[in-house]
């Protein structure tokens, strides 16, 4: 089977295409339902204008053959039973209710079918893709084109598409029946549909670039609502609430101008429509009451063919109405495209799910970010023996995070710039997701979801019992605190754990690592918001807990480190000093004096 998330598209029709599996028979239908309604609505005028020529008047006139076919009798015989006129009327009007129910449900049906495997499709894209590839996107942008674009793209398929074939076979039959009545007449109307489709052409591209202008601009304000509703504690905890409004109005007048813009554009597009529609009207009122004064136009021709224009009218101006949205659809079908199209993680082939117990060896590795940037890693050399605890020790933007980011492959190591291996095998030759179901990560922002604790704790396995979360919870020092809380295991967090203590969040993502039981556990300074009694108590229960894991600890607390069996610091991407906790103290070297340093401080808070 074909891996849907490997597709690429060329072309918009090409993704199009594929969102439409599963609801391309509804659209078709509503199409053939369209084209009914269509037909329908055209009948009616020509028997009306044969009933007043012919049946009420005397002027000799024809019916199309296969309406003639289904008369039970000439103009004759209709003078005396105008209610059979009257009921094939109703009966016509009727049956093209009919046929507009049969659309309605249909184009219902496809445009929901529609956007539910464009929105499961998109989802199950998203989460696939790289971790830098979420590190370079905004999430409030991700959102709006999941939400907003997909809308637009739905609203072109399922009303502007289908009307446009509605349209055109209208366009069509309504010229048939007209250029029947009276030729001339009929190429007096025919001459403004392609005025109209032109300027409806000239209007196309700049409606185009503003609507993506502003599609741009509401990605902006969304990534600011989102960043400040989900980090309202913060704003508020720094009185920043003054700055976040200014910012998020300054954005908002922003897209306000934009939209501004863009409504002068299309009152311009719709006001030449406007025009331009009544101009045809009026020439056509005008030309055909001369004609019918002349005698060349029969009342009944005349009425009939004033009710195609009338019916020409609205759905020739919807012709440009289509043509304008397709520039905004087009822009929301691009937009997705750039999600659907952006590489998912890959593995290589014949990717292995080898034993992962067994040495972790970083040779001569170096990194640096698709950006430009400067290097993070500089050609880093180190081994952590199976079983051992490793400690990384370094200052802010020394590379600590980004080394284990490689280690599981959240970041992809390009080739050439060195090897990272565990057991003897080539970390880019084990699938992604056996290195990081037995890679246990706790990462320094822990991320919590709005769950219950329970649930939480469970998400990395979800068969475990209750007994087990409790026992990740003791070992995380987390167990008695939550006997304190009033729900217990079944506490709600509230959105990213708003409802917790950063020390509480901490100890809950632990637990959440503790419960996979994976052979490598790596802990991402994330034991700093807890104090010095709980850290000893956590790495205490993990040492008795953990036997036989490989244990990386990352942190700036040396108390944290100083049990570890071997220790590197890390400085500017570089490896400065590697050993144990009294190696490196002997040293006299970047370990000993940050030593000294957070010895003194201690000492001081002591003596407070």
């Amino acid at each position: 089977m074909k891996n849907e998330k490997n597709v690429q598209f060329r072309t918009r029709l090409d993704m199009v295409l594929y969102f439409l599996r599963g609801s391309k028979r509804y659209f078709v239908l509503s199409v053939i339902f369209a084209c009914l309604v269509s037909l329908f609505d055209l009948i009616n005028p020509k028997i009306i204008g044969y009933t007043i020529d012919s049946v009420i008047g005397n002027v000799p006139a024809e019916l199309p053959a296969f309406i003639q076919k289904l008369l039970p009798g000439d103009a004759v015989w209709f003078r005396t039973h105008l209610y059979v006129i009257s009921a094939a009327v109703i009966v016509i009007a009727l049956t093209g209710a009919i046929c507009r129910y049969f659309f309605r449900l249909n184009n219902s049906k496809g445009a929901e079918t529609l956007v539910k495997r464009m929105r499961d499709r998109l989802f199950d894209h998203i989460i696939h893709l790289p971790f830098a590839w979420h590190s370079e996107n905004r999430t409030g942008d991700i959102i709006q084109r999941c939400t907003s674009d997909v809308e637009q793209v739905k609203m072109f398929l399922s009303e502007q598409l289908t009307s446009l074939v509605r349209i055109t076979v209208l366009i069509v039959l309504a010229m048939y029946f007209m250029f029947g009545i009276h030729p001339q007449l009929a190429l007096a109307a025919l001459a403004y549909i392609p005025v109209i489709v032109g300027y409806s052409f000239f209007f196309h591209s700049r409606i185009g670039d503003a609507f993506r202008h502003a599609d741009e601009e509401e990605g902006k304000l969304s990534s600011i609502a989102q960043e400040n509703l989900t980090g309202v504690r913060v704003v508020r905890a720094f009185g920043r609430e003054a700055y976040e409004r200014e910012r998020f109005e300054v954005q908002n007048e922003s897209y306000t101008k934009m939209w501004v813009r863009l409504m002068k554009l299309l009152s311009m597009f719709w006001g030449a429509g406007d025009l331009f529609s009544g101009l045809q009207v009026l020439t056509i009122i005008a030309i055909g009451s001369w004609l019918c004064v002349r005698g060349e136009l029969t009342a009944g021709s005349y009425v009939a063919f004033v009710s195609y224009n009338a019916m020409l009218a609205w759905p020739v101006r919807s012709l440009g109405r289509v043509i304008a949205q397709l520039s905004k659809a087009g822009i929301s079908i691009d937009r997705i495209m750039y999600i659907m199209n952006s590489e998912t993680e890959q593995d290589r082939p014949g990717a292995q799910t080898p034993d992962l117990n067994g040495d972790i060896v970083f040779d001569h590795v170096s990194y640096q970010y698709e950006n430009g940037s400067a290097e993070i890693l500089d050609d880093v050399s180190f081994t952590v023996k199976q079983g051992t605890t490793f400690g990384i020790l370094g200052g802010t933007g020394s590379g600590k995070s980004t080394l284990m980011y490689l280690l599981d492959r959240l970041y992809d190591l390009p080739e050439g710039r060195g090897t990272i291996t565990v057991n003897g095998v080539d970390i880019r030759d084990i699938k992604a997701s056996w290195l990081r179901e037995n890679i246990g990560m706790v990462l320094q922002e822990p991320f919590l979801f709005s769950r219950s604790l329970s649930e939480n704790i469970r998400i990395a396995r979800q068969d475990a019992d209750m007994k087990q979360i409790r026992a990740a919870a003791r070992t995380a020092s987390l167990d008695e605190t939550i006997e304190h809380f009033q729900e217990g295991y079944e506490t709600f967090v509230g959105e990213r754990g708003v409802t917790l203590s950063g020390g509480q969040k901490q100890r809950t993502a632990i637990a959440q690592m503790l419960i996979r039981k994976a052979p490598i556990m790596i802990f991402d300074d994330s034991l700093s918001a807890v104090d010095a009694e709980t850290d000893v108590k956590i790495r205490t229960a993990l040492k008795a807990d953990s036997a036989g894991a490989t244990v990386i600890l990352i942190a700036h607390r040396i108390t944290t480190l100083m049990a570890a069996d071997q220790i590197i610091v890390l400085d500017h991407g570089r490896i400065k000093e590697q050993g144990t906790h009294e190696e490196l103290l002997a040293g006299n070297g970047i370990y000993r004096q940050i030593y000294d340093l957070q010895m003194q401080q201690a000492e001081g808070e002591d003596e407070e």
